[in-house]
């Protein structure tokens, strides 16, 4: 297996001090003993609830080609045998890696942002450009002020192209991660009500968004969705920022890579765009027309990028939803099958209406029925009783059959919703599992969202344990819906 670093370099990067009898190289960098793989080194991280020197013994054991560990707590781990980079700040001593990986990558770098579909825009990212070279980006959702540092450390020298997530909740979170990323195109997905908490209005959350424009390359490029209502704002931070390129994407008449027409089915999409005048027909294997949107960031994207377009566009028929964002599973009731979509992950009101819509499409079998499982959005701060209101403009009650609620927040949505439809809310997901449990049918669309903390992905586990796979989606399937 190929160096990731060699130590001599990874010593120099971080200005650390070696400590023992030092390997040639790492073949890659962990911040977990639990999925540290052999050869890697492992970054003794002090988190809010963990510090990493606790699992030195374990990372050593399970194979750590050597630790980079603070200083100061050199003397408790005085008994520990193995080569160790010591370094006064692990977690700056791994910025300082991200930053030296940085500066000798030779590939086109790429940063995503927004409220939503950062990941989804992330992942596809990752699969399109995956068709015309090598791809380095973000692991799940490693978008913080760890996650950036330990993806840009994690990046080879010979990466074609890296794919960067920047998520924020408080503004000045994004300007020191893209000043480390330094990405050449700089991507905004879309403003709405997600962490309004922590911000007065949209408009202050897309000024904290906009920070991702600070650290573009200069000759780089931000592409903003112009069919977003802050579109205008963005546009003038990018060029306050110093951006040369602003570029829009989306469906409005003067975007310059612009969503021309789409055909929406229940397992993707099909779609005719024009790429800076170009014209490009294109399948998406991930239902949804914020799937579509997102899609057209990843062309215009890889457009800049200079990418084999054809190969690009060919490589999104085979996406497939990820786990939490709208992964989809089939399940055997003892009367036939039903179909979950985990959208378990995270929700804010942008997404919520975009998994409705996806639900509200999804074709039903027999008496089958399409459930809406829907818990609290966070975050939201004083907004948040009116916001999850307003979540029943999205809900049709002739396309949806049942809606299930949990959390406090979301008795506001139950109050909301006409008593022509069935609604049942419970406090919590624990009380809510078994109605859900008891309810599922042969012929039933389950849809289930909710913030990350609500646990709503016990809901899926447990419809996963109680009622077995009856087969799984492929891509054949989606390309032919």
């Amino acid at each position: 297996m190929s160096l990731l670093w060699t130590t001599a370099d990874l010593v120099a990067a971080m200005a650390g001090r070696p400590v023992g009898t030092m390997p040639e190289g790492i073949t890659g960098i962990s911040i977990d003993s639990r999925t540290l793989k052999p050869g890697d080194a492992f970054f003794a991280i002090k988190g809010d609830q963990f510090d990493g020197h606790d699992f030195a013994t374990a990372a050593i054991k399970a194979g750590a080609g050597l630790l980079v560990v603070s200083e100061g707590k050199l003397p408790a781990l005085g008994r520990l045998h193995g080569p160790m980079i010591v370094v006064p700040d692990v977690l700056e001593a791994l910025s300082k890696a991200g930053i030296a990986a940085r500066a000798r990558a030779k590939g086109k770098i790429i940063a995503v942002t927004g409220s939503a579909g950062k990941t989804s825009t992330k992942e596809a990212l990752r699969k399109a450009l995956s068709s015309v070279g090598s791809v380095h980006a973000s692991d799940k959702s490693f978008n913080n002020h760890w996650g950036v540092p330990l993806t840009l450390a994690r990046m080879p020298a010979e990466t074609d192209y890296a794919v960067f997530e920047i998520g924020m909740n408080h503004p000045d979170e994004i300007r020191p991660l893209v000043k480390l990323v330094r990405p050449h195109i700089a991507i905004v997905t879309m403003i709405a009500a997600a962490h309004l908490g922590h911000f007065r209005n949209l408009e202050e959350i897309a000024t904290a968004k906009a920070e991702i424009f600070e650290g573009v390359e200069p000759g780089g490029h931000a592409l903003i969705n112009r069919d977003d209502t802050r579109f205008k704002q963005l546009e003038k931070a990018a060029r306050a920022a110093g951006v040369e390129n602003v570029w829009g994407f989306g469906e409005h008449s003067r975007a310059t890579f612009k969503l021309v027409k789409t055909k929406l089915m229940p397992e993707g999409s099909t779609f005719t765009a024009k790429m800076a005048g170009e014209e490009l027909v294109a399948k998406i294997g991930a239902p949804g027309r914020h799937m579509v949107q997102n899609a057209i960031a990843v062309l215009a994207a890889s457009y800049l990028a200079g990418a084999d377009m054809a190969k690009v566009a060919h490589a999104l028929a085979d996406l497939s939803a990820e786990e939490g964002r709208g992964a989809r599973h089939r399940l055997r009731h003892r009367q036939g099958e039903f179909l979950l979509i985990d959208e378990s992950y995270n929700a804010n009101p942008a997404s919520v209406r975009a998994a409705m819509d996806v639900l509200q499409a999804a074709p039903i079998n027999g008496h089958g029925r399409r459930i809406a499982v829907l818990g609290d959005m966070l975050e939201l701060g004083e907004h948040s009783r009116k916001l999850h209101a307003e979540l029943a403009e999205a809900i049709d009650p002739q396309a949806t059959g049942v809606v299930l609620l949990a959390g406090p927040e979301m008795k506001a949505l139950a109050e909301a919703l006409p008593d022509s439809l069935r609604v049942e809310h419970r406090d919590s997901v624990a009380d809510l599992q078994p109605v859900l449990l008891g309810m599922v049918r042969a012929g039933d669309v389950v849809m289930i969202k909710s913030s990350k903390s609500i646990g709503s992905s016990r809901l899926v586990t447990a419809l996963r344990d109680t009622f077995p796979a009856a087969q799984t989606l492929v891509a054949d399937e989606v390309n032919t819906a």
